[in-house]
């Protein structure tokens, strides 16, 4: 009875009633059908296409200190696909670093998510802060982010991790997931949204996954695909036998990365528009505190050679207020870059991606990709069946 009042309720009924965390259905009768509003796809609907060059590093981003002539600078950058998701977590630990020096003024390097977060964790520790970046929002690369929270086991090679890099990563991750939750609701645009992996295979049931050459996995278990919930065939209008949901946070970069500013000036930061061409000008600088957020500009201001980018692509389709959850599914037939299909709705726009394109510095779009991937997604919504 239970489970029938929790499927009219919807997504969010399942979370309240305790089923959300259930892997199996063997034990659960047929219920009434979730209907979900289809999402209109079309070329004519396509309002924009987005590429972003995210700062890649095989053995993982960087957090650390270093001496610059009689300054100090602490590196936070390489985050890959995911430095919105680990810009507060690697902010505090930055700025963390820092509590022993002598001066509290300290000067960031960069605007996106992470110099704003480290920014902004600079201040909750008495520092006076001043930013210098060459673009502030919305010109930043983390306003063409896909901006859901998604650490992931790609931002790290497997053969180039360490116990001590795993280890600030997970402890990344779980001061980020924290963060986001305090902000959800607040007007930062950070949301919970129903997530939905589209298969027409059964999932296997969940079991306790085996360390991977004596390591254990990446992320904690709790970020790593638990509490779903599996709706089976004839359960929901989708095209395929099974769609798997788990509960996400969204992030709507152009709301968050807005309100990031607002938040650092109205708590006294200065915000400088500069950019620099060599570490000497950086070294030149007043103070003796600086944190480098710069992304991929740390390759040439600070000499690292394994810093590349990851161009990441996104199609926007003309907002639909109806649609109120987002999907993956996976794409056999894709063209090299297109990592599978997702759709995930923001108040700017329905956004359908994903790629990843390890080296390529071109920000022009990848017409191979939008195609595949605006296709995709209209075979399927023109197969979901309408209420």
């Amino acid at each position: 009875m239970k489970r029938r009042m929790a499927l009219r309720l919807g997504g969010g009924g399942l979370v309240g009633l305790g089923l959300g965390a259930c892997s199996t259905r063997a034990d659960i009768p047929p219920g009434p059908a979730l209907h979900f509003a289809p999402v209109e796809v079309d070329w004519n609907r396509v309002i924009r296409t987005t590429v972003g060059l995210r700062p890649h590093r095989p053995s993982g981003f960087t957090l650390r200190a270093d001496r610059l002539d009689a300054k100090t600078v602490i590196h936070n950058y390489g985050h890959g696909g995911a430095g919105i998701s680990l810009s507060w977590g690697t902010g505090r630990m930055a700025a963390e670093m820092a509590l022993d020096h002598a001066s509290r003024e300290a000067i960031v390097l960069g605007s996106g998510a992470v110099g704003l977060a480290t920014a902004r964790q600079l201040q909750r520790r008495g520092f006076e802060v001043t930013i210098h970046a060459a673009a502030v929002p919305p010109n930043t690369t983390s306003n063409m982010a896909w901006a859901g929270f998604t650490p992931g086991s790609w931002l790290v090679e497997d053969n180039l991790r360490t116990p001590a890099w795993d280890a600030q990563f997970r402890e990344a991750v779980e001061i980020s997931y924290l963060e986001f939750q305090w902000l959800a609701g607040r007007g930062y645009g950070v949301e919970w949204l129903d997530h939905y992996s589209l298969n027409d295979n059964a999932p296997p049931p969940r079991r306790r996954r085996r360390p991977t050459r004596g390591r254990g996995p990446l992320l904690p278990e709790h970020l790593s695909g638990g509490g779903r919930f599996v709706l089976g065939p004839g359960e929901h209008n989708f095209p395929t036998q099974y769609a798997v949901r788990r509960t996400r946070i969204r992030i709507e970069p152009a709301i968050y990365l807005d309100a990031l500013v607002r938040d650092f000036r109205d708590h006294g930061g200065r915000l400088v528009i500069r950019k620099f061409e060599d570490a000497r000008e950086i070294a030149a600088l007043p103070g003796s505190l600086v944190f480098n957020c710069t992304g991929l500009g740390s390759g040439e201001l600070f000499e690292d050679p394994e810093l590349m980018p990851l161009r990441g692509q996104l199609t926007v389709l003309v907002p639909q207020p109806e649609v109120n959850y987002g999907i993956s599914t996976f794409s056999p037939d894709a063209p090299d870059g297109v990592t599978g299909v997702s759709m995930q709705p923001r108040n700017d726009g329905i956004i359908l991606g994903s790629t990843r394109e390890a080296g390529e510095w071109s920000l022009e779009p990848n017409a191979a990709a939008r195609e595949h991937i605006v296709n995709t997604h209209k075979a399927l919504f023109d197969r979901m069946a309408r209420p």
